[in-house]
């Protein structure tokens, strides 16, 4: 079964074994900033979750770490 682990602490999730990571914000908030105005913090959710979305799709042969957009 194909999966991405979206995690703030990238070390942590490849010394863990994770082959297929998206980098994240922060710990209370993984996928957003709550300082920020709603549009950007829409604009900052769909852009991680694109990028976990096309990393599930990548074909990968060891451990990757997506760049978010």
């Amino acid at each position: 079964m194909p999966i991405v682990q979206m995690a703030n602490l990238v070390p942590v999730a490849m010394t863990v074994g994770s082959n297929k990571i998206v980098p994240t914000i922060s710990i209370p908030y993984p996928l957003g900033d709550p300082a920020t105005p709603k549009d950007e913090q829409h604009k900052l959710r769909y852009n991680r979750v694109k990028a976990a979305l096309e990393a599930l799709t990548a074909d990968v042969k060891e451990q990757t770490v997506f760049p978010v957009k």
